[in-house]
């Protein structure tokens, strides 16, 4: 079974968006997506882990001008065959762990890349995460709440909380991918003396964080 997860996506590139086909989540998806929108209008986005450039085709309704990377080729390719408006798009493959005297950025949005990150990283992910951003500059995060039914079971738990999903793709492989659902008040309380202007929306299916850098 794989357990890279840079792997796993670069094998799930070509059937990465069938998540979203889901009719029980077609009312947050457009709620979400709004949401998205409204927070993100006439700004200079940093996009983190763009993917497939799903959420980076919602956001280009609104926003001014947007950077989205992603770690994986294989899904640069793939965003990068659609249509943006009216937002200028560049696609970059970047790691944000790697990245060097790179310009602070006005705002940030990152698509499910939170539930990716070990409990034990999630310190030095939000530090890297903020140093991108100007002072006082938007960053926003989405992903999903766990919901019975609709999720993928979670199959294992490690010594530190991490919990797992077994997912198997179309090619025939197995990848155990890990996916941790936080609670709000956990959110929170890691953001502490990290952030002002803490909004944390929680919709059935997904959650929405924005907050400010401080």
């Amino acid at each position: 079974m794989n357990s890279d997860i840079v792997s796993y996506y670069k094998d799930r590139a070509k059937e990465y968006e069938k998540i979203y086909s889901k009719p029980e989540r077609q009312n947050d998806l457009l709620l979400a997506g709004q949401i998205l929108k409204d927070i993100l209008a006439d700004k200079d986005v940093f996009e983190i882990a763009c993917g497939t450039g799903y959420w980076t085709q919602k956001i280009s309704a609104t926003a001014k001008n947007i950077l989205a990377t992603d770690i994986n080729d294989t899904v640069i390719e793939v965003a990068k065959s659609k249509n943006y408006s009216p937002a200028k798009v560049v696609f970059q493959t970047a790691d944000i762990f790697d990245l060097i005297n790179t310009n602070k950025h006005e705002s940030l949005f990152g698509g499910f890349i939170w539930s990716h990150i070990k409990l034990q990283d999630l310190n030095n992910f939000i530090d890297t995460v903020n140093n991108l951003v100007s002072d006082c500059g938007t960053i926003v995060f989405m992903d999903n709440n766990y919901v019975e039914g609709s999720n993928i079971a979670v199959t294992d738990k490690d010594d530190f909380g991490n919990t797992y999903q077994t997912r198997v793709l179309e090619n025939g492989t197995t990848h155990k991918v890990l996916k941790n659902f936080p609670a709000e008040i956990f959110v929170r309380q890691l953001l502490t003396d990290r952030a002002t202007e803490i909004d944390f929306i929680n919709l059935q299916y997904y959650w929405i964080l924005k907050y400010k850098k401080i």
